[in-house]
């Protein structure tokens, strides 16, 4: 039986997407072999390549001097990258508003003066920074955000307009609403949240900010190579890159990221609506910079959020318990959750708050 899987990542995916993968899993375009066997430099696997990298620039209006380039591992492993490619003066600003907007932060420190110039940590990553009265650096190479919070369910509502090129994570919202590319040097996000199987991260880079990575730059993380080479320097995930296009091709189906914004919010309305005027149930993010993917709640307890998470999980309602830092519960409810979840999660809490006033 399949449950409504609320984990921040790996997380679900469309059910009509895992079908057509299953249906051609043993063989993949004719092939006679699966995309686990093929080879990456197969004119079948190419293509899979270049349709993914045209659907991103379709589907979020990727001007022709930006890279889209698909790389191997997480957003974490681009927290070096990002530095080893762009700091070439040796400082750059950072605004910390979560655990992995620190984690960047802290990673930054390792190859230059890395500047927090903003932090919510003060109010327990409640709240995103007003970014028109920060301190930028003059003299910054690029400005780091972490543009939705997965793990305190924050997002930025007004993007930073710096000097120096915005760079931002968005792993956990990529796809769910809309952005002027233009206005970035440089997004990225790990596939896991909102895309594909975990081990690939989209970068999405303007091509003249990444033409001298700094000496020290492994080959593997300097992001001119990648381009130069289609993505395809050496084996990348090919399972993973495959389900990204499956999932593309499905959300430009679906109407694009336009149409996916307003049933994005219209799901987590609908939720945060419910706690809102719950007597049991509490959401501590101030509301102006609520996520729309990720909806972290607690109640009165401990006690009754691990009673709450574990007769959640036999109601087929799994994955909801909130990150370690935090406690307390936690709904990512990406592009993949059909609304049919949320307000199946709704009932559920009805009902758990009935039976435990």
């Amino acid at each position: 039986m399949r449950v409504y899987n609320f984990s921040a990542g790996p997380s679900t995916l469309p059910l009509n997407v895992l079908q057509e993968a299953q249906k051609e899993f043993l063989d993949f375009a004719g092939t006679g072999m699966s995309v686990t066997e093929i080879s990456h430099r197969d004119k079948a696997f190419d293509a899979v390549v270049k349709e993914a990298e045209s659907l991103v620039r379709e589907l979020l209006n990727v001007p022709d001097d930006y890279a889209v380039i698909f790389v191997q591992g997480g957003a974490s492993t681009q927290f070096a990258a990002i530095p080893l490619n762009l700091m070439h003066h040796g400082k750059a600003d950072y605004i910390v508003t979560g655990n992995f907007a620190k984690k960047a932060w802290q990673e930054g420190q390792i190859y230059g003066e890395a500047v927090k110039i903003g932090d919510s940590s003060d109010k327990t990553y409640t709240y995103i920074p007003d970014v028109d009265t920060l301190p930028y650096s003059e003299d910054a190479d690029y400005v780091h955000i972490t543009s939705n919070n997965t793990i305190f369910g924050t997002r930025y509502i007004k993007f930073p307009e710096c000097k120096a090129p915005l760079v931002a994570d968005m792993s956990s919202e990529i796809f769910s609403r809309e952005v002027d590319v233009k206005k970035f040097g440089v997004i990225y996000a790990g596939a896991q949240k909102n895309l594909a199987p975990a081990g690939v991260t989209i970068v999405i880079a303007r091509r003249d900010l990444i033409q001298d990575p700094l000496k020290i730059c492994p080959t593997m993380l300097k992001w001119k190579v990648q381009d130069e080479n289609g993505s395809l320097y050496n084996t990348p995930p090919c399972f993973s890159i495959y389900m990204a296009d499956l999932v593309l091709r499905d959300l430009k189906a679906k109407g694009g990221v336009k149409a996916m914004n307003e049933a994005d919010v219209y799901k987590s309305d609908l939720l945060y609506d419910f706690i809102d005027n719950s007597s049991l149930f509490k959401n501590n993010v101030v509301k102006e910079f609520r996520s729309i993917m990720n909806v972290p709640f607690v109640t009165p307890s401990a006690e009754l959020d691990a009673k709450f998470i574990a007769e959640a999980k036999k109601a087929g309602l799994v994955s909801l318990k909130g990150h370690r830092l935090v406690g307390g519960m936690r709904a990512s409810i990406y592009n993949a959750m059909p609304v049919e979840g949320v307000k199946a999660l709704i009932e559920f809490m009805k009902k758990f708050e009935l039976e435990n006033k």
